[in-house]
């Protein structure tokens, strides 16, 4: 039996910063308050610091040789252009690779260079380099070949391909295992013996440094600086980097920060056949008639969940050369072949992952009981290999728990214990995954990956014995009070200080991503106003509202049903501050991450429930305490109840009519206050009150009872003499 999805826990920056400090970054660069902390948190404590940030030009990349073996890197690949060998590009299948195939692809053969490209297939081959793959790479008369976003690990390939007489190149950005493979160059930042400034770039970011190493040298011997090079690389290929660094969730920080601007730039007014034609394709369904496409504005974002699932999809669902095939596409006929068959195969993909999410989600509710599982392993025999790791990671969403898929697809025959199958696997914060994983090693054939992401191999007669293992060990290593995921909030704003201005103004902090994300903003006690249902029910939209000041909060991929609250609750939320443009007007909104009743509200029903207990026993209270309603608040009460009666509403919980109150007009009414209203209603026959549970309520309207003499009432008179400051 499955358990209660359990609430996020939601974390604010513990960074204190003075507020003389904010003060003073907020006059030095004229940004308001706002924006200076949240450039101060983020570690731009300096006006010069935070400058440099916002500006964001290209004297923040860092010179390409400082990266371990660039020097043999580029002397092998010069050499192999000049003597005109033939060389290979290899690859991985994701959008990583694709875009680092497409550039150094588009940069030799720009120099004239007899190049190829190799992807492998997912299914058929497998991640990385190959022993047949180099076979079929020799046969092809290939001396050199260049790995991009690969080939780390490829001790074994190396020394293969050497005694094949085939020089080797690599360049990636995984984590390192001693030994290095034996190659003519290796080029990876996480080298332990690497002295390049900033470890955090995606396989194609080592590949620009590879493209724009080779450029400088050209430069010097045409009598240009080293950085005229590196410039001209950068503002050729900022797309194609932009793009796989952002697909691969690399921090969006330093000299990554630098090329993804650059690179959205460049989209925004792309020549490339085939990003005019995908980003064009992904338009077309918005637009009627013959109505020329639109774009949408280009952000992280967009690079993020629309272009790169796009280009992905062609390797999780069909062939990741039809990627490099679109980014490489010269004629306009071709590219639009191509962008129109990625989102055919992407929709393939989106109904692929929908079935197995599905299917998964019933499985977990019915084989797992949730309140003893740490980290949730489902295997499967016919799952795709492409799309489990996007299950997985909806199913830690869900959950707020790892989780790990394992899939035997394309395991021949009946199955068999020594089946082995692939599995992927997302985590939270508190639980390593690759560390949970090192637990379990004797029990798989291969694992890795890092803290939040792993891919691992393992035997179908050890899938039980592993989730047992790998449980036990969640529990041991599991925090107090159990691993959760967290959302982490930038700081606290009211609803009065969500202005267009500042939406404005937090684009200066663009382009957002890992380590640079979108600020998070926590609004406290906002009332629930309208609930709107969008999408045929995928998303909602609330309308809340606090001191007078309503704005419309959306929440995409939630269902009015998966709501905690209701029309007419206080809630605390999290969102980022969004730009709404429609028919060209534009207008400042939420964009909500996680919501929740308000703690502050909560704390006061139930303050106001054990008041309201004791009062009832006899208790004494000061006038000033709201507590003896006044005939205004009699009349008031009525008219909301007798309103909502004849819309069809009869039934209300306590803190429900207390939210009705302040919602309405004029409706500063105590919980107390209302509590004794309800009853001398009853009392003088009002309206009908029946308490159907504890603190929930049912009304019958008496149309001619509003006349009644609420001084004849008891209760009231009782009440009066409770009062301290009363006669």
């Amino acid at each position: 039996m499955a358990e209660q999805k359990k609430h996020k826990l939601w974390h604010i920056s513990e960074q204190t910063v003075d507020a003389a400090q904010i003060a003073a970054l907020s006059a030095a660069l004229s940004v308001s308050p706002v924006l200076a902390s949240l450039l101060m948190t983020r570690g731009y404590r300096t006006a010069e610091s935070a400058r440099a940030f916002i500006e964001c030009t290209d004297a923040v990349l860092h010179k390409p040789f400082l990266m371990r073996d660039m020097d043999k890197a580029t002397a092998r690949v010069l050499r192999a252009v000049e003597a005109g060998e033939r060389i290979a590009i290899f690859g991985d299948y994701d959008v990583d690779g694709v875009t680092a195939v497409s550039l150094l692809y588009l940069y030799l053969t720009g120099l004239g260079a007899d190049t190829c490209y190799y992807i492998p297939s997912r299914t058929g081959e497998g991640y990385g380099l190959s022993i047949s793959a180099i076979d079929k790479l020799a046969e092809d008369g290939i001396s050199l070949i260049v790995t991009v976003d690969t080939g780390i690990t490829a001790v074994e390939e190396a020394a293969y391909a050497a005694a094949r007489g085939i020089d080797m190149v690599i360049t990636d950005h995984h984590e390192c295992r001693l030994p290095l493979p034996e190659a003519v160059a290796v080029v990876n930042p996480h080298r332990p013996d690497c002295p390049y400034p900033f470890k955090e770039l995606a396989g194609v970011g080592v590949a620009f440094k590879l493209a724009a190493a080779c450029e400088s040298l050209r430069a010097t011997s045409m009598g240009e600086r080293e950085a005229d090079g590196v410039r001209r690389v950068a503002m050729t290929y900022a797309d194609l980097v932009a793009i796989g660094t952002v697909a691969d969730v690399m921090p969006i920080v330093d000299e990554n920060r630098v090329m993804v601007k650059y690179g959205i730039a460049q989209l925004q007014r792309t020549e490339r056949p085939g990003l005019a034609a995908l980003m064009d394709e992904v338009s077309a369904a918005g637009r009627t008639g013959g109505e020329a496409p639109r774009r949408r504005k280009i952000t992280a974002a967009f690079i993020g969940f629309t272009l790169a699932p796009r280009l992905n999809a062609a390797g999780r669902m069909s062939d990741a050369t039809l990627a490099v095939d679109l980014l490489l596409a010269d004629t306009v006929p071709r590219a639009r072949e191509l962008a129109a068959q990625l989102c055919e195969i992407n929709q393939l993909r989106q109904v692929e992952e929908n079935r197995m999410a599905e299917e998964v989600f019933a499985r977990i509710e019915e084989e797992l009981d949730l309140a003893e599982t740490e980290i949730i392993v489902l295997a499967g025999d016919h799952w795709r290999q492409g799309v489990i790791g996007i299950v997985a990671s909806r199913v830690t969403e869900r959950y707020g728990k790892p989780a790990i898929l394992i899939t035997f697809d394309g395991t021949e025959g009946e199955p068999s214990g020594a089946d082995q199958g692939k599995g992927s696997g997302r985590s939270i914060k508190g639980i390593n995954l690759v560390e949970a994983l090192s637990d379990s090693a004797e029990l798989l054939v291969k694992f890795g990956g890092h803290e939040l992401a792993a891919g691992l191999t393992v035997r179908r007669d050890r899938v039980e014995e592993f989730r047992t293992r790998i449980n036990a060990f969640a529990r041991a290593a599991a925090p107090a009070g159990g691993a959760q995921a967290v959302i982490d909030i930038d700081m606290e704003l009211a609803l009065e200080g969500v202005t267009m201005p500042l939406a404005e103004e937090l684009s200066l902090l663009e382009p957002f991503g890992v380590a640079n994300p979108m600020p998070r903003f926590l609004l406290r006690d906002l009332l629930v106003e309208r609930i709107t249902e969008l999408g045929g029910g995928k998303h909602i939209k609330l309308t809340v509202s606090d001191r007078g000041r309503a704005l419309f909060a959306l929440m995409f991929s939630t269902p009015r049903s998966a709501l905690s609250f209701g029309e007419g609750d206080r809630i605390d939320l999290i969102a980022t501050l969004d730009i709404n443009e429609f028919r060209d007007i534009r207008s400042v909104q939420l964009t909500v991450i996680d919501a929740r009743p308000s703690a502050r509200f909560e704390d006061e029903i139930a303050a106001g429930r054990a008041r309201y207990r004791a009062l009832r026993g006899g208790a004494t209270f000061d006038e000033a305490e709201g507590v003896l309603p006044t005939r205004e608040q009699f009349a008031f009460v009525y008219t909301v109840l007798r309103r909502e009666f004849r819309r069809g509403r009869s039934v209300y919980t306590d803190a429900e009519l207390l939210a009705l109150m302040q919602l309405s007009e004029g409706g500063e009414v105590s919980y107390s206050a209302l509590r004794y209203i309800l009853d001398i209603f009853l009392e003088l026959q009002i309206c009908g009150v029946e308490e159907i549970s504890p603190d929930r309520f049912r009304f019958d309207i008496c149309y001619r009872a509003e006349k009644a003499n609420i001084e004849k009432s008891s209760i009231l008179k009782r009440l009066r003499t409770q009062c301290r400051s009363k006669s």
